[in-house]
């Protein structure tokens, strides 16, 4: 039996984890900078250009699913590095549509 240890509120904890817990995916902070789609659809526009200075709340495009138009803004202040897609595309979900620095 191993135990791991790990410190809550100054008080030292021993305990044994389920192999389920050992096995999780780590959680990874997300990346502001890297517009993904939220849901599938299309792309019917895109109101950036590569290398093109945004602020925070720009639009960056639009994006229809389910018949509703979703207007994508700019979470950061920053510049377009890559444009990942083009008017018209249909988009999977969490796929790179944006790439900002």
């Amino acid at each position: 039996m191993q135990y791991s240890e790990f410190t809550l509120d100054d008080t030292k904890y021993e305990t044994e984890l389920t192999q389920k817990f050992v096995n999780r995916k780590k959680y990874i902070s997300p990346n502001p900078g890297l517009i993904k789609a939220f849901i599938p659809g299309g792309i019917l526009n895109i109101y950036v250009t590569e290398n093109q200075k945004v602020k925070k709340g720009e639009p960056l495009l639009i994006l229809e699913a389910m018949k509703m138009k979703n207007q994508i803004n700019s979470p950061i202040d920053g510049v377009v590095k890559k444009i990942h897609t083009k008017i018209g595309e249909k988009v999977a979900k969490l796929q790179l549509l944006i790439e900002l620095i």
